[in-house]
């Protein structure tokens, strides 16, 4: 790999000399780049306006000494082996040790919801039988849910609505959760027993050496360059590569908007020192009611690491800024389809690809993202396989 900074943009021979260009340096571009230059021996260009790789999975090193994740806590979850091997050839794992807690009224409650977040809320001892015949005696008989509210309504019923979903949905996405589609709701599970992890993926695992290491070895091979501080808006023009162009930002901007902006969720950060080694008892705490921030993270949780001191980061939901979770209304994702058509005859016509969170304006997990990238790489690799076929028939 070759890793430039900014100002070291080059010239338009330069940028003529490579077979695929991959706009965004995240762990979309990062795995096209690596598959391309090892499967197939193609010279990559990854550019990336950030001046770090790893997209919104960066983490670094504070002064502190700690490994922070600047973006928020991402912790790599499947029940897919193959993509556990597959990244686990650029690091070794770690347990992810994921698990959150709410603040309501004072107490800490696991989340997802689990049998010991009923028995703490319903103050009593509940089997999983029990457990049950409650919530079925709690939830509406809403069949069909056209919303995230009517979803947790018909599952869980109100008052474990307004107290653990309401008012964080409300912080998190700006609205109202009767405004949002109901798959955002139904991400987090509900159980019937005393596992408190936050998922149930059967892989819950962590980068020994954090996520930027990982994606940086990922990189590592002399036919990938990467040129960091640098816009794509800035050269687009220049870029000419031989094969196609892998493009992971948001989706409207490389439109420049001409069906109307796609709206996102952004996030600001507030970090904050403690002389002791941990601060709080898990490594997030959501705050559904209580302060103006959504949840605080101690990192220290999942990555291992023994100091003696921790840092906390306060995370801000924002309806500006940089870009990190596409909204999921109806009126977004029909302004969304517009851009699709659009994207689809990019691809056919120019052999311009879209991949990832912002690019494809999905609300992806990591091990989504990483099967998407890896999907599109033989989808790339086929077409340019066949056209060289129709080449050489040609020449016959």
């Amino acid at each position: 790999m070759r890793l430039l900074g900014r100002g070291s943009f080059g010239n338009i021979v330069e940028f003529d000399k490579f077979d695929l260009i991959i706009v965004g340096a995240g762990p979309s571009g990062c795995v096209i780049a690596e598959r391309a230059a090892r499967d197939m021996a193609w010279k990559c260009l990854v550019i990336e306006k950030r001046p770090h790789v790893a997209g919104n999975c960066h983490d670094f090193i504070h002064p502190e000494g700690l490994l922070l994740h600047r973006y928020g806590p991402h912790c790599f979850r499947t029940s897919k082996e193959s993509l556990v091997r597959y990244l686990g050839s650029f690091t070794e794992w770690i347990p992810g040790n994921q698990r959150v807690r709410a603040f309501y009224k004072g107490r800490l409650f696991p989340i997802p919801i689990n049998l010991t977040t009923l028995e703490q809320f319903f103050g009593r001892t509940l089997t999983e039988e029990s457990a049950r015949r409650l919530l079925e005696e709690k939830r509406l008989d809403i069949r069909d849910p056209g919303n995230s509210e009517e979803y947790v309504l018909s599952i869980l019923g109100r008052e474990l609505f307004e107290a653990f979903y309401l008012g964080y949905t409300r912080k998190q996405w700006g609205m109202h959760p009767c405004e949002l589609a109901p798959s955002v709701c139904a991400r987090l599970p509900v159980r019937f027993n005393r596992d408190d992890s936050y998922v149930d993926q059967a892989y819950q695992l962590m980068p020994k050496d954090g996520y930027t290491s990982m994606f940086l070895r990922m990189l590592a091979h002399p036919l990938i360059e990467v040129r960091l501080n640098c816009d794509f808006f800035a050269v687009r023009s220049n870029l000419k590569p031989r094969k196609a162009l892998v493009y992971t930002g948001p989706v409207d901007a490389y439109f420049d908007h001409c069906c109307g902006p796609l709206p996102y969720r952004s996030l600001d950060f507030e970090w904050i020192r403690f002389p002791v080694e941990y601060k709080q008892p898990c490594m997030a705490i959501n705050y559904p009611l209580d302060h103006e921030y959504t949840r605080s993270v101690e990192i220290k949780h999942v990555t291992a690491q023994k100091h003696p001191h921790t840092i906390i980061s306060l995370e801000y939901s924002r309806s500006r800024g940089e870009p990190f979770y596409p909204i999921p209304v109806e009126a977004n994702i029909s302004r969304y389809s517009l851009y699709k058509k659009l994207a689809e005859r990019e691809t056919a016509r120019k052999a311009v690809y879209f991949c990832g969170r912002l690019a494809t304006y999905s609300y992806l997990d990591m091990d989504q993202t990483v099967e998407n990238a890896l999907q599109l790489y033989q989808v790339i690799k086929g077409r340019n396989a066949h056209a060289g076929a129709l080449g050489r028939s040609a020449c016959l």
